[in-house]
């Protein structure tokens, strides 16, 4: 089944590794995602997100979340939705 792709990387802070995602589809807390770019390939669980540094359980449409992952990523890496 082919993943949905819900977003894009627009910025990676590499001291903390924290990606920003900006959302064309809604994410929720625990969704498996994969992330896919150029020298990106991974996939990880959602363990918990922010909006602005306030903690939430899903981003919908149109926001810009922010995850802790497990692997450096670039802007416009593409992440999708492991269904």
């Amino acid at each position: 089944m082919d993943d949905k792709k819900i977003g894009e990387i627009s910025q990676y802070f590499h001291n903390i590794s924290v990606a920003a995602i900006m959302l064309s589809d809604e994410l929720k807390e625990g969704d498996q995602i994969h992330i896919k770019g150029a020298t990106t390939d991974f996939k990880q669980k959602v363990k918990s997100m922010e909006i602005e540094r306030e903690s939430v359980e899903k981003g919908e449409k149109g926001q810009e979340i922010a995850i802790k992952v497990k692997d450096r990523v670039r802007e416009n890496d593409e992440v999708f939705l492991v269904e």
